[in-house]
């Protein structure tokens, strides 16, 4: 059987759980003839997300929160990128940098979200920063690992052959490196997402997670939880897609890296 045909099988019996529990939901609902402001029967829900597709509002929504949460991962995967790869190379000022670095990582990107909000006021620039900083200590992480994990071997041919810095890093580090640090891409991915909902529920007034505020303090219970099902899909389609590019780019290594 084909890898193709497994990941469709497993996808199959994966959606067998949430489609029973929506079943089981809409038939609580019709049975306790469910009247509420807080919450709403599956039916419900899929009658407000679909009216929301069609008039634009949701697509519209999640447009804003993916142009914020891609910004702010492309930004701080960069600068994660970067500083692993420097920081893993040069082990001196790996030692100096660690209690900095684990000193300031557990902060937690929502408690920025006050200071960005006065530096940029509200909108994308807000809202990139505070991904920025999320999204930038998953790669820094697996990339300084996935150096520290390379064969020595390597390392010690790169110094018989008197590679420079650069040379190192592009001819030995990154090609042995790269799976792992793609992984720590589709950390930073999820974490974007994550943080930039966050900081559109909490203060920013644009994307999926402002429309799902509005929705609720409307007294839109079903408009509300189709936004947090769409915020659902949106995250698992962006996963799927990281999946199918890990796999396709780095074959079997890319199969090992995700199952660790």
């Amino acid at each position: 059987m084909s890898a193709g045909s497994d990941r469709r099988r497993n996808l199959a019996i994966g959606l067998i759980f949430p489609f029973g529990l929506l079943l089981v939901a809409q038939a609580l609902a019709v049975w306790s003839h469910l009247q509420s402001d807080s919450i709403a029967p599956p039916d419900e829900v899929l009658t407000a997300g679909w009216e929301a597709l069609l008039d634009g509002s949701i697509l519209q929504a999640t447009a804003d929160t993916l142009i914020a949460a891609f910004s702010g991962l492309a930004i701080g995967g960069g600068v994660g990128l970067l500083a692993g790869l420097i920081l893993g190379t040069i082990p001196v000022l790996d030692r100096l940098m660690e209690f900095s670095i684990e000193a300031v990582r557990p902060i937690p990107s929502v408690a920025l979200i006050p200071i960005a909000l006065l530096v940029y006021g509200f909108g994308y620039r807000m809202e990139i920063a505070v991904v920025v900083f999320a999204s930038t200590w998953p790669v820094l992480i697996l990339t300084r690992s996935a150096i520290a994990g390379i064969e020595p071997r390597l390392i010690e041919v790169a110094r018989a052959l008197r590679f420079n810095i650069v040379q190192r890093i592009w001819k030995i580090v990154l090609p042995a490196a790269l799976p792992r640090i793609f992984v720590g891409f589709r950390l930073a991915a999820g974490v974007a997402l994550i943080v930039a909902v966050t900081c559109e529920i909490s203060a920013n007034p644009l994307g999926l997670g402002y429309g799902m505020m509005m929705a609720e303090q409307s007294l839109h219970p079903d408009l509300m939880l189709a936004f947090l099902v769409w915020i659902g899909v949106v995250g698992w389609g962006l996963n799927l897609c990281l999946v199918t590019a890990q796999n396709h780019l780095f074959g079997p290594a890319g199969m090992v890296e995700q199952r660790r």
